[in-house]
């Protein structure tokens, strides 16, 4: 039986998930079908019909990286109630999760699509750095009270968090210097273990 005239979906499904693994080997600015169709035992040819162009595949990838983004959010929270865990726990949590090595291949595509979307806003990269900041900000703003969280400090507060992890990780990634690094994240806990200023 062909490509072809395997089910379309399923197929799809199955191509999606092999160019994701070739993407977080090989990123994505630099993407060409026809060396990723040959690693995943396909072809061009099949791609095109699957995903349209170039540009659909690329969509598709982008959409399957912000769901493993999204995932990882997912995690911050645990069994406790969100609400209540606080922004010191959701940033040792998440640092916890970006400073794993086994981590570093997704967390490298995540920055180079980051940086491809804010030098191309206008193309197939369009929105996914503004997409990311909002996707961290909501999941940070369940881990605070109602009455930090609804405030203008509380929302100072949970962004100063994301750009602590997003700096730190930045860091790491350039670096390799996890002991470092992850001082300087456990440094600025103390910022956020302080209680939120009154309204």
């Amino acid at each position: 039986m062909t490509e072809e005239t395997t089910s379309p979906s399923a197929r799809k499904v199955e191509l999606l998930e092999a160019a994701y693994r070739y993407a977080l080997e090989h990123g994505l600015a630099h993407l060409s079908l026809r060396p990723l169709a040959t690693a995943i035992g396909s072809s061009p040819r099949v791609l095109v019909f699957l995903f349209g162009n170039k540009d659909g595949l690329t969509r598709a990838l982008l959409a399957r990286a912000r769901a493993d983004e999204l995932a990882i959010l997912n995690h911050v929270q645990g069994s406790d109630d969100p609400q209540a865990i606080g922004l010191a726990t959701a940033v040792t949590r998440l640092w916890g999760w970006l400073a794993g090595a086994e981590h570093q291949q997704l967390l490298k595509l995540w920055a180079e699509t980051y940086a491809t979307s804010l030098v191309e806003p206008e193309g197939v990269w369009g929105g996914f750095a503004a997409a990311t900041v909002h996707d961290w900000l909501t999941v940070l703003a369940d881990c605070q009270s109602t009455e930090e969280r609804d405030s203008p400090e509380g929302a100072g507060r949970r962004t100063l968090a994301l750009a602590v992890l997003r700096g730190a990780l930045l860091d790491l990634l350039a670096t390799g210097d996890h002991d470092r690094v992850t001082a300087a994240v456990h440094h600025q806990l103390a910022v956020f273990q302080a209680p939120a200023p009154a309204p």
